[in-house]
């Protein structure tokens, strides 16, 4: 129990998007109390929360780290308890966000095994898609990794790829795993410098690459991670337009949370 205590013309098509309605889901974020590197305890919380639905978030998967220097720390039972007990306080506060359980998992060759066992979280429980954290020390190929997992009907969703270092210098690489049609996801923050030039240029390659493509915040407290989800949908809506903004800050997110299949830039910019 955890106690409170460059602007390009030309616009690409977009597959399916529908109008903006402002409303915006956050499918990385790490919000939940005493796990991780998020928030210390309920307090710290129920800040950040608010700081998600301050920034147009009316739902967010919380997703504690599994696996790498978190392996046994952040059971899955754990964490769904605690989604639960932070919707209560959330409710309580009145704060309209809804928490879905989720896990930022490190790519590890036991997770098809442990997906079976019910030991790591698919993002909001739906068991079709899995953030995928590559180690930020080294760079380890997840392909056979994506080939087991799509032959389970989990699609990876690779998380912040702009901010690993040999994918930084060698954004090109990622084009091996397209038959396996991973999702690529970004931080919102990278888009806006927080992460330095290399990486918002990454990240912008990226996006060029015929990938399905979405923005999360992957918020950790209100200092030098906090949520920057509407800055980052104003920042693409001025390079790819209306359409690709909401493709990737909107309609993609909210695709993964309810399982559906994913919109793709269907050309470069």
């Amino acid at each position: 129990m955890i106690s409170s205590d460059h602007k390009v013309s030309g616009t690409p098509d977009v597959q399916g998007v529908r109008p903006s309605n402002g409303v915006f889901t956050d499918v990385h974020c790490h919000c939940l109390p005493g796990l991780d590197d998020g928030p210390a305890n309920m307090a710290e919380a129920l800040a950040l929360c608010r700081a998600l639905v301050a920034d147009g978030i009316t739902q967010v998967v919380a997703t504690p780290h599994q696996l790498g220097r978190f392996d046994g720390r952040c059971a899955a039972g754990l964490v769904r308890h605690i989604v639960a007990e932070l919707n209560q306080v959330l409710r309580e506060d009145g704060t309209a966000l809804t928490v879905l359980p989720g896990a930022d998992v490190r790519l590890d060759e036991r997770i098809p095994q442990l997906l079976e066992s019910d030991a790591v979280l698919t993002v909001a429980d739906g068991g079709r898609y899995l953030l995928l954290e590559l180690p930020h020390e080294v760079f380890l190929d997840p392909q056979v990794l994506l080939k087991l997992l799509q032959d389970m009907g989990v699609t990876a969703v690779i998380t912040h790829p702009e901010r690993h270092e040999f994918l930084v210098q060698n954004p090109g690489y990622v084009s091996r795993w397209l038959e396996y049609r991973p999702c690529l996801q970004i931080t919102a923050g990278s888009l806006l410098g927080y992460f330095g030039r290399a990486s918002t240029e990454a990240a912008w390659a990226f996006l060029r690459m015929g990938f399905p493509v979405l923005i999360a915040t992957d918020a950790h407290d209100l200092e030098g991670r906090r949520p920057c989800l509407r800055a980052a949908h104003q920042r693409v809506r001025r390079r790819l337009g209306q359409s690709g903004a909401d493709a990737t800050c909107i309609e993609n997110p909210r695709r993964l949370v309810a399982g559906e299949e994913l919109t793709t830039l269907r050309e470069g910019f």
